[in-house]
């Protein structure tokens, strides 16, 4: 085998069935040599959407997102995306060609230091070699899922990819934990988790990513039921706990962002549930005492746990549910009270007769089966979906809110509907963002995930979190303002449907109407901004 088959048979192994990049010379026998393997690699139009593409990749499978880029500026082209997932905790294999070494120290045309880009947002940087690539290989994907997950970038030099492997051995490493140990640490002279569940009279979880990846979600139900306590989760663990389930308190940092802290604030023990401080956008304010239970120890820092329980998610859930006993501490009248809140100031700042942004969530969630995937984009937007979105699976819904890069959700979306094509998916995006990616259209249209793949775009002229702040300094809006785009003419140039949208029956109706089948639907939905300068 050459190197090149040495990664193609790695990446099969490890059940990963597409690549996303963009070709280059030192790659091609590494296309080659997947292809012959049976791995699909899709083309995207330029490599950061590459990278996006293989981000969703990782966070709906669990399994390595992998994506491919040439040397130059194919492999910085690649950075952002790359960061992304670093910030988002998602397994990634970031590849990247290189000119032959024997060149490398001495040549200058298209030649980057891939370890000096890569290392500050990686957890490892290598390159193989025809005695190392099966090594490399198996070291990646172990780092890559370990917790916390996140990419590992890997050069292919040109005079490498084709030679002969000795380090040829296919030796998958595990992929998963297979201990059900517990640790337990404590400040000294903290009460222990035990003590402070039977004093706690209003505990509150809030749970997060990890808690999605462990696949917490009944245990995690068990727990708030049991221990009768609401459950406020991350915007990117939206759906851990059905939004639907009497426990469910809302979404921290997203739209009436203050309710949730105020939830917080008024606990007297939070019980942090795969929480990672990377999703935090406000300052950690509550006093309560915290409980922390993950896979992985408190070493952020940004809230101070006094005791921490480390190891599998559920198991440690479901002895925390065990010990706690069954009376109530907060009784479902009372979460049922403030989610009633949470959903008047949701539609605070709403303009009668006009389209608002909480009108186009509220209306495709109506149209959406309760199993469609929505993928959110960076903006104004995005606060209001992460809160008003009804989410009732794991899963299902994919953001960025790590890095929080504009651009994800379009690339993301089509990953999705690449992965699970009997299921809906819809993408909202800004106008802003949208603009960054909207040439992934055309690879949505050529790749036949039309039929149930709608790609919303709310249209309102501006970068409306930049300029929303302009206004809160009386400036006047300068560098924040977009063009119109005609999008049905858009949408038509790359092979999808368009409708523009001005009202809700206007919307309602797209949605009724749909696509023509394989075909992308692009709504256009011409929104009154209005609603954002209120709420945020």
């Amino acid at each position: 085998m050459n190197c090149s088959t040495v990664i193609a048979k790695y990446l099969q192994a490890a059940g990963i069935r597409h690549v996303f990049g963009y070709p280059g010379d030192p790659n091609v026998e590494v296309i080659e040599a997947l292809r012959r393997e049976g791995l699909e690699f899709v083309l995207a139009r330029r490599e950061g959407t590459a990278g996006f593409m293989a981000q969703a990749y990782g966070q709906i499978t669990g399994r390595p997102g992998v994506c491919l880029s040439t040397l130059g500026p194919g492999s910085s082209n690649l950075v952002n995306a790359v960061a992304n997932a670093y910030l988002d905790r998602v397994p990634m294999l970031a590849f990247s060609g290189q000119i032959e070494q024997k060149r490398e120290h001495t040549f200058t045309h298209q030649v980057l230091d891939h370890d000096l880009m890569f290392s500050p947002i990686t957890k490892w940087t290598a390159r193989i070699a025809p005695d190392t690539v099966g090594t490399v290989l198996r070291r990646a994907i172990r780092i890559t899922i370990a917790e916390r997950p996140g990419p590992v970038h890997i050069t292919t030099p040109a005079d490498v990819v084709g030679a002969e492997a000795s380090d040829d051995a296919v030796l998958l490493p595990p992929m998963a934990p297979a201990s059900h140990e517990v640790q337990a640490f404590a400040t000294p002279g903290a009460p222990d988790a035990r003590s402070r569940l039977a004093a706690a009279k209003r505990p509150v979880a809030l749970a997060g990513i990890s808690a999605l990846r462990a696949g917490a979600t009944g245990a995690l139900v068990r727990l708030a039921e049991n221990l009768g306590c609401p459950v406020v989760v991350s915007p990117m663990a939206k759906g851990v706990v059905p939004e639907d389930h009497p426990y469910y308190a809302g979404t921290l940092d997203m739209a009436c962002n203050e309710l949730l802290w105020e939830l917080l604030d008024a606990a007297d023990l939070i019980l942090a549930v795969g929480f990672d401080a990377v999703e935090l956008i406000k300052p950690w304010t509550p006093a309560a005492p915290v409980i922390h239970v993950d896979s992985t120890p408190n070493t952020d820092q940004i809230y101070a746990a006094e005791t921490e329980l480390v190891g599998p998610i559920g198991v440690i859930l479901d002895h925390l549910s065990e010990i706690s006993g069954s009376s109530a501490r907060w009784s479902e009248a009372e979460i049922a009270a403030h989610r009633d809140k949470l959903r008047r100031l949701y539609y605070a700042g709403r303009v009668p007769g006009r389209l608002n942004p909480t009108d186009v969530i509220d209306v495709a969630r109506a149209a959406l089966p309760d199993d469609a995937i929505v993928s959110a984009d960076v903006g104004s937007h995005k606060l209001l979906v992460g809160q008003g979105w009804t989410t009732y699976l794991p899963g299902g819904v994919v953001m960025t809110n790590g890095l929080s890069s504009m651009g994800y959700s379009l690339p993301a979306a089509i990953t999705a509907k690449l992965l699970n094509p009997e299921r809906s998916v819809a993408c909202f995006i800004g106008d802003g963002g949208f603009a960054m990616v909207q040439g992934e259209l055309g690879l949505a249209a050529s790749l036949g995930l039309g039929l149930g793949l709608t790609i919303v775009v709310f249209c309102d002229g501006s970068l409306n979190r930049i300029e929303l702040k302009q206004m809160a300094r009386q400036y006047p809006s300068s560098g924040t303002r977009i063009e119109p785009t005609d999008m049905v003419m858009l949408a038509q140039s790359m092979g999808c449907d368009g409708v523009a949208v001005d009202n809700i029956a206007e919307l309602e109706r797209a949605f009724a109407d749909g696509a023509a089948p394989d075909r992308p639907l692009v709504i256009g939905a011409n929104i009154d901004p209005s609603q954002y300068a209120a709420q945020f």
